[in-house]
């Protein structure tokens, strides 16, 4: 497994989540795992956890240089190597001859804009047709249908293209929650300008308008300057008493405020999945979401939140606000929320993805 990140990882986020929960149910079904990744502070350069062995060298660039070295060279031998992709790949077509996987949790294309400068930004947009054409002939595995689309937009043949949905690790309530008496909308993330933060506090901005005994959760953390941006940005809105900051917490805390929540509010840029709207959704809590990649498939439209017709800050407080006011409504879509986080297990999707693997093993020694 080739990854810029690994769970431990500071920077860490769902993406190492799923893969661990993948390479975790290869290791017990009897496959040797080894994960080649960057270092980070205070992270040790080879360690076993939960028996997949970490090899860590580089960091979060280098690591693309120094993984072809470390294939080449080791004294490892691999009969399947997992390219994952965050933006650029591992070029792995250039070097590996072993039977290979490309694992892609969204095209990145418009996200270089969110998260680099120019002329960054511009450079990986245009590196992004050229790899795609370099692995047309590689399987790919990816979270949702809509990442499907985009990725045949960019060349890759359907029928290449596997998609496993991600489950959750939290249980799933089997009874209806007690919510907050305030109207509550959650937003729960990386605190950065391309999960759409300020489009969720825009939002809010216009909730308050009409629903004024409302307040909005932040979970997740950002940079610090960032992070104050926003604070300023809400002092000149006036609504910084309604909106409180909770900054990273731990997952039993999250899965707590998820909980009480009424709604959860997600406006990034796009999603390969989005996994927190199942752990809302676990917890008996509607998500209303930008019509994205990922998001608009981890929302069950009209049965477990709402995938906005338009993608503005206006659209998402009127959909929150009729959604929430409708009480009918809502205790049906709380009902389907539970229905769907409960359909989606972690035995059913590494079942799926030890087909996958083993498939493209034995299509490669039929060649061979």
């Amino acid at each position: 497994m080739l990854n810029w990140r690994d769970p431990k990882n500071p920077k860490s986020g769902g993406a190492e989540y799923v893969t661990s929960e993948h390479c975790k149910a290869w290791v017990k079904a009897g496959h040797k795992v080894t994960w080649f990744t960057s270092k980070y502070s205070g992270g040790k350069d080879i360690e076993t956890v939960d028996g997949i062995k970490f090899i860590r060298r580089g960091n979060s660039n280098t690591v693309y240089l120094l993984a072809p070295l470390y294939y080449l060279f080791s004294k490892e031998k691999f009969d399947l190597v997992i390219d994952q992709i965050h933006g650029l790949p591992f070029f792995t077509p250039l070097y590996v001859r072993k039977p290979k996987i490309a694992f892609i949790h969204e095209v990145a294309s418009e996200i270089w804009d969110y998260m680099f400068p120019f002329p960054i930004n511009k450079i990986g947009k245009s590196i992004e047709p050229f790899y795609f054409k370099l692995y047309k002939d590689i399987k790919f595995w990816t979270d949702s249908d809509s990442t499907i689309d985009d990725l045949e937009k960019q060349g890759i043949a359907r029928n290449y293209i596997t998609s496993i949905n991600c489950p959750i690790s939290n249980k799933t309530l089997e009874i209806f929650p007690k919510k907050e008496e305030k109207f509550t909308l959650i937003f729960v993330s990386r605190v950065v300008k391309m999960k759409g933060i300020e489009e969720v506090i825009r939002a809010f901005f216009y909730i308050l308008r009409i629903h004024k005994n409302s307040q909005l959760w932040i979970v997740g953390d950002g940079e610090k300057n960032y992070v104050e941006e926003l604070k300023d940005t809400m002092k000149s809105f006036s609504i910084s008493p309604k909106v409180r900051f909770l900054g990273k917490v731990s997952e039993k805390k999250k899965i707590e405020l998820l909980r009480k929540a009424h709604i959860l509010l997600h406006a990034s840029v796009k999603e390969g999945w989005g996994l927190v709207v199942i752990e809302a959704a676990s917890q008996a809590t509607p998500s209303v979401v930008y019509n994205v990649s990922g998001l608009k498939d981890s929302v069950k439209n009209g049965k477990t939140g709402m995938v906005l017709r338009e993608n503005s800050a206006k659209e998402m407080a009127n959909a929150a606000l009729e959604l929430f006011l409708n009480k009918k409504r809502y205790k049906e879509f709380q009902n389907n929320c539970l229905k769907w986080a409960d359909s989606l297990t972690w035995e059913k999707a590494t079942k799926q993805s030890l087909d996958l693997i083993n498939n493209v093993c034995k299509k490669y020694a039929k060649k061979i």
